[in-house]
């Protein structure tokens, strides 16, 4: 422990020869700070005294709960310096935050004129210290979205940061001489890439069962559909070409989804860039897409037949027994806990051969990469 401790805190030495005494300093931030350690006789720390230099106990204040959770857990003291240092250096981090000189006028003046240069009409938040700002626009299709920008202190000699909800980067071009209204046109212009992709699951939200993502953001690329009585797709939509084929994955019981497998290979070459994803997908699969209103009924089972519950964990049941007379949908998880609980199961690596809870018929489980 000593070797660790002095590579750690090499200024916290010993004062006496049971080692039950430390006193030195705590370095954080190129700053040193005087404590002292008083160490019970069987060196745990959970039983263990802090005494701080008013300047050390001044910045630690408010944090005197943690230390103190964190003196209860620690195994030895080189753990416990280990974590006072963290908790130090958010402390010093925090207060130079607080404590930051506000800018000079000419920055306020400047804002106020580029928002001017902008228009206010565009603002929809901005905080008492005008350091964060929301923006708003609207695409050529009529949907408003926001960016966010958070102000640098060196502002405009440094770029803000910009939170988008959008499904690809947006890097942002920025020289000092760049302005709030710059990134605004430079927003436009991302949002008028990004236009058919929105078209594209605008149209999918709006005409067909959405199972995930209940409510799907703009930044979101997948989507997985309902298809039929617990039969579903999953597609991911590359956000640059959004008409072309994207990737599927069928959901469901091997004698429903497989057929569509082989339509999706036979047809593919019927896909047309010139139509919507959606009509590609009716014309490739040979189907009809329901409407949740048609599948919304009684019959159409999609809560898990072992935990009662649609959504567990933020998952929906996605695996299904093969039986076309069963079809009862299963969490993965659930189904994994339950034929692994049954001494008739077996496992070869990563897939489960077992009986469905429903109907006795024989059923196969291959775990993702989520197994628990």
């Amino acid at each position: 422990m000593e070797t660790s401790l002095l590579r750690q805190c090499p200024l916290l030495l010993p004062q006496n020869r049971e080692k039950t005494v430390y006193e030195g300093f705590i370095s954080a931030q190129g700053r040193d700070f005087h404590l002292k350690i008083l160490l019970p006789e069987d060196l745990q720390m959970k039983n263990a005294r802090l005494l701080c230099s008013w300047q050390l106990r001044t910045i630690l204040n408010g944090y005197h709960q943690i230390i103190q959770q964190r003196m209860q857990h620690c195994p030895d003291l080189v753990s416990f310096m280990m974590e006072l240092k963290m908790i130090l250096e958010v402390a010093l981090k925090n207060k130079q935050e607080l404590h930051a000189p506000p800018p000079p006028p000419q920055f306020y003046s400047r804002l106020i004129h580029e928002l001017g240069t902008l228009g206010w009409d565009k603002v929809v938040y901005m905080d008492t210290g005008f350091s964060t700002f929301k923006l708003k626009a609207q695409d050529a299709s009529g949907r408003e979205h926001l960016i966010t920008l958070k102000l640098k202190a060196k502002y405009p000699a440094e770029s803000p940061d910009c939170v988008v909800d959008f499904p690809v980067p947006f890097p942002v071009s920025w020289t000092p001489q760049s302005s709030l209204k710059s990134i605004h046109s430079q927003f436009l212009a991302a949002l008028d890439s990004l236009k058919a992709f929105w078209d594209v699951m605008d149209e999918i939200d709006e005409k067909t069962w959405v199972l995930e993502p209940e409510k799907p953001t703009r930044s979101a690329t997948a989507r997985r559909i309902a298809l039929g009585t617990n039969t579903s797709i999953n597609i991911e939509v590359d956000p640059r070409h959004p008409t072309m084929l994207p990737e599927c994955c069928f959901l469901g019981a091997d004698h429903v989804v497989k057929p569509l497998g082989v339509k999706l290979s036979k047809n593919i070459h019927l896909w047309d860039p010139e139509n919507t994803l959606l009509q590609n997908l009716k014309d490739v699969l040979e189907i009809d897409f329901p409407a949740r209103a048609v599948l919304d009924q009684p019959d159409f089972t999609m809560d898990c037949g072992i935990c009662y519950a649609y959504q567990l964990d933020g998952a929906i049941p996605d695996q299904v027994c093969d039986n076309p007379q069963c079809g009862q949908p299963f969490h993965q998880i659930c189904l994994y806990e339950w034929l692994r609980g049954l001494l008739t199961s077996r496992q070869s690596f990563n897939i489960i051969f077992g009986e469905c809870p429903y109907c006795s018929k024989p059923m196969t489980l291959k775990m993702s990469g989520r197994k628990p």
